[in-house]
This record gives structure tokens, sequence and C-alpha cells, in this order.
């Protein structure tokens, strides 16, 4: 299956109709000393914008044929006599016919272009459902959604990263964003994705599950060698929601903290305690701390990149993010995203610089955090 082409502004699909319209108003008004049918030999090409080699040579032949129709009638700019085969308009002929083959090559190339960027696009899509799979909407009384915005307008996917996990210890989250860019950040989100998925369900305490991801990630990137081995770090915040407890449960690995919406108010999740990015703790040997804050129902959980952080308006100012949620704690978490992704884009002017990456969880009122974990774990 090949994801569709995307769609052609009406106004190029419309404009060789356009593009002969005005030169048939123009032609009755024209000195015979410029005879504006001339300029019917750019046709073909203003047909390859947005149209395929078939209609690319049809329109050749009719430009052809118009030009032989306005050169052989009198009244036209006005003579009084036709000249179909006036040396001048002989020439045209031949000019039309070369610009038309180049016009229907051109056209069959961007037809290939498009369809290698349709089947490229397609593989992205897959590869971005596998990598950044959508998180459940609701796991007990958790109401969950995530965003992801890409900088660039044909990218996919990137090395921003969130998973959320259901586990028998309670829901745990993931947020990260790996250094660089490519496809060697992709890989490396991806490594970290395996590990995190994987050790969710067995590993008892946060820390350990944050030192079993980077003893993961320390091992592959090893498997590297070369200077790129110490280059894959990342930046991420590990979260647990416990079964039972109205509590969250933090560790942080060198990223922006994570942020507690209330009607009370707005809160960083932060009591500079950060470890190091992943694959780089083995460097500093400092333990992972655990923070409590407690975590009640109504209350909302950000998780972001720091791109949304370091977008900047016009007039480079940063993104005021904790100001702005002040005025939403009342919003679920998919209209949350849906609010900030649109305020994102308003602030810097439709110009995002960075990749931006969201995962927002709310705790419903009068029932338990979580469902009992299943037998399967």
């Amino acid at each position: 299956m090949r994801t569709r082409f995307p769609a052609t502004p009406a106004w190029m699909r419309w404009l060789p109709v356009l593009y002969v319209a005005a030169l048939l108003l123009l032609e009755p008004v024209t000195p015979v000393r410029w005879p504006v049918s001339f300029v019917l030999i750019a046709l073909p090409l203003v047909a390859a914008f947005a149209h395929g080699p078939l209609v690319v040579a049809g329109a050749t032949v009719f430009a052809i044929v118009m030009e032989g129709v306005l050169a052989g009638t009198p009244c036209c700019a006005g003579r009084s006599v036709g000249y179909l085969w006036d040396r001048h308009y002989v020439a045209a002929y031949v000019c039309t016919a070369l610009v038309g083959v180049l016009g229907t090559i051109l056209a069959a190339h961007r037809v290939r272009r498009e369809r290698t960027l349709a089947d490229v696009r397609f593989v992205a899509d897959i590869a971005q459902r596998v990598l950044l799979r959508p998180v459940p909407h609701r796991i007990g009384a958790l109401l969950l959604d995530s965003l992801y915005l890409s900088a660039a307008a044909e990218a996919r996917i990137g090395g921003d990263l969130y998973e959320a996990v259901p586990t028998r210890y309670g829901v745990r989250l993931l947020i990260g964003d790996v250094r660089g860019k490519g496809l060697l950040a992709v890989e490396t989100a991806a490594a970290l994705l395996g590990a995190f998925r994987e050790a969710a369900h067995d590993e008892p305490a946060l820390p350990a599950l944050a030192d079993r991801v980077e003893t993961s990630m320390t091992r592959r990137a090893a498997l590297l060698g070369g200077h790129e081995a110490g280059e894959r770090f990342v930046t991420a915040v590990f979260v647990e929601i416990p079964l039972q407890d109205p509590l969250l449960r933090v560790v942080n690995c060198g990223h922006p903290p994570p942020v507690r919406i209330r009607a009370g108010g707005v809160r960083e999740l932060d009591r500079g305690r950060s470890a190091p990015p992943l694959n780089l703790g083995v460097l500093a040997g400092e333990p992972y701390h655990v923070d409590e804050y407690s975590f009640r129902p109504g209350d909302r959980l950000l998780l972001y990149t720091d791109g949304i952080t370091e977008t900047r308006d016009p007039g480079g100012a940063f993104y005021p993010l904790l100001q702005r949620l002040g005025s939403w704690h009342s919003l679920p978490p998919r209209g949350l995203l849906e609010r900030l992704h649109d305020d994102l884009l308003a602030y810097s002017g439709d110009r995002l610089r960075d990749d931006i990456a969201a995962l927002a969880v709310c705790l419903l009122a009068d029932e338990p955090p979580v469902p009992p974990p299943s037998p399967a774990g």
C-alpha cells in the first residue's frame, strides 16, 4: 500500500487554463510587432508544475494548434492576412514542441519523485507508530494523551520520545530527548524505548528502572565504538504513579522537570537532585534519587521536552510555559495538549525551531489511581 500524494493547490492545477485565458484576452489588442501567441511556448512548462506527463503532452499539442489558429486568423492583432506558415511562426511551433518534450520529461521526473516521497513518508509513518506508539487514553482513573511536533515540515520521527506502561507497580511514564538529530538519534530513541518497555515490568523501584535503562544504553553505545559512543546520551524523566497512593515518584536524568497543574497553582517538580543524562551516569558514578510529590484527584501532570520552553516569539522571548498552564488547569489531557499545540504555533509565528514532545496525565476523582494489574503483569 502506498500513501497518497500531497494534494496539489487548486490554483496550480488551474494555472494552465488561466494562462491561456489571459493570452486570448491580450492577443486581440496586441500590436502585430509583438504577437502574444508566441508566449504559448511556455504552456507545457506551466502545465508541468502540477500535472503528469500525459497532460503536459496534451498541453503541448494544444499550444501548437492554438498558435496556428492565432497565426492564421487575419483579424487577430489587427492583421489583414494570416501568417500560418510564416517562418517566425513555424519557429514558434518547433520551439513549442521542444519545450513540450522537455516539460513532459520534467513532469515524469516530478511524478517519480513524488511517488518516492510518498513511499518514504509511508515507511516513516510506520516507523513512528512503532517507535512512538499512541499511549492508552485511559488507564483506570488516569486519563492520558501525547503530543509530538516536528520542527521540519517533512519529518515524521526524531529524537524526542515518550511512553506510558501500566505495570503491577503502577503506571510508569517516560519522556526523553536524544542528543543530536537524524538516524543516529532515532536509533538511540528506539533502543531506549525498548529497554524501558521491558524493564518497567520487572524492576520494583524507580531508581532501579532508571539504572537498568542506563546499563542497556551504555552497552548498546559501546557496540558502536569511536567518538559516537560518548555522544549518544539522552535526557529523561521517569515517573511512577503507584497503585493506591495519591502521589508521584520522579527520577530526573538531566531533563526539564515535570509540571504538576492544579487549581491552586502550577509547580515544577524539581528538588535540585537531577542525575546526569542516560549514558553519562557511569562517568559521574552518582546514584539515582527518587522524589515524591502529592498527586490528588483533579491534578494534571505534564511531561515535556525542551523544545517547548525553548520556543521563541519573533522578538526572541522564550515561551512562558508555567504562565500559560496556570489558566488551563481545568482542561483534560487532550484539550490541554491541543491548546498547547495551538499556542506554540501562534507564539512562534508557525516557525518551530526544535522537535517537541509532551505527555499529559490527569487523575480523575473518586476512583483508584490505576486498575489492579493483570496476571500477565
